[in-house]
């Protein structure tokens, strides 16, 4: 039995969730969840991995193994070839991830929506800006990752990666509780900020993965870098990663928010809306 949906009165109940989720020493649980999540003994990992799957929706169906070290393993799992279609049209941006929309549509000048009641600036998530203004007038689409999906991302069209910035900050929840609470909660929490030039035709667009309770920490694999709350290294590293449409990129550690910025002239993909699944590889925006 679920017991989220058991507890769905309880856990709709947007106060008490937030407060939850939220009033609690944030930093040190996420501490110590991630420690417990890499324990490899077998008893660690069976109950671990049951009060996830007690609280969240969690298919494995399309992983590409079932039989898990830990419970990180099992978050951070592959999928099983040909579980997901990538769209090569080269006049599609394509989802880098699986995830909820939960906040889309055109960039108002510089202004972004967070959730209803609260906005925040691209400038005030990216910290520069020389590349805020990259995206003046343009498209956004912020997806939201579930605890039970699949936590790894992937290039969203041919690209290079020129030059990743890193934000050690807080580790709010991201859910829609905390979203409606915590103005600015994005430009708050740990983040990277990766910038894309697509190689055909030539846009510059930019990934912006968001940590949060639980996550905060985030691996790329063209960084020998393990981004997490403790790392305090240069916030801004020059790159010259190239990537083709659909190879994997990195993943968080248990999963979160990725934010897609793209410049005026790009435009949304039918069926992107606000509350729409989508799964990596779909269309997302056209170039």
């Amino acid at each position: 039995m679920n017991l989220r949906r058991l507890l769905a009165p309880w856990y709709e109940w947007e106060a008490l969730n937030f407060v939850v989720t939220n009033r609690v020493p944030r930093r040190f649980l996420t501490r110590i969840v991630g420690r417990i999540s890499k324990c490899e003994h077998p008893w660690v990992k069976s109950i671990s991995i049951g009060l996830w799957r007690a609280f969240a929706d969690l298919d494995l169906s399309d992983a590409a193994t079932s039989d898990f070290r830990s419970m990180h393993e099992c978050f951070t799992r592959r999928l099983r070839p040909g579980a997901r279609t990538i769209d090569m049209d080269r006049d599609h941006l394509v989802s880098p991830c699986d995830g909820i929309v939960g906040a889309c549509g055109s960039i108002d000048d510089l202004t972004l929506l967070q959730a209803k009641g609260h906005t925040y600036t691209v400038g005030e998530l990216v910290g520069a800006d020389r590349l805020a203004g990259t995206f003046r007038n343009g498209c956004y689409v912020t997806l939201r990752l579930t605890s039970g999906m699949y936590h790894r991302f992937h290039a969203p069209h041919d690209c290079e990666v020129r030059r990743l910035t890193y934000f050690s900050g807080d580790v709010w929840n991201v859910n829609p509780a905390a979203l409606a609470r915590v103005p600015k909660l994005f430009c708050e929490n740990e983040r990277a900020v990766l910038e894309l030039e697509l190689t055909e035709p030539q846009r510059s667009i930019a990934l912006v993965p968001v940590g949060a309770i639980l996550v905060a920490s985030i691996r790329l694999h063209f960084l020998d870098v393990l981004l997490h709350l403790d790392y305090r290294g240069p916030q801004s590293i020059e790159c010259s990663a190239r990537l083709r449409k659909g190879e994997e990129v990195g993943w968080f550690e248990h999963g979160s928010t990725i934010i897609v910025l793209a410049p005026a002239g790009m435009r949304l993909a039918r069926g992107i809306e606000t509350g729409a699944v989508v799964r990596m590889g779909a269309p997302l925006m056209h170039v």
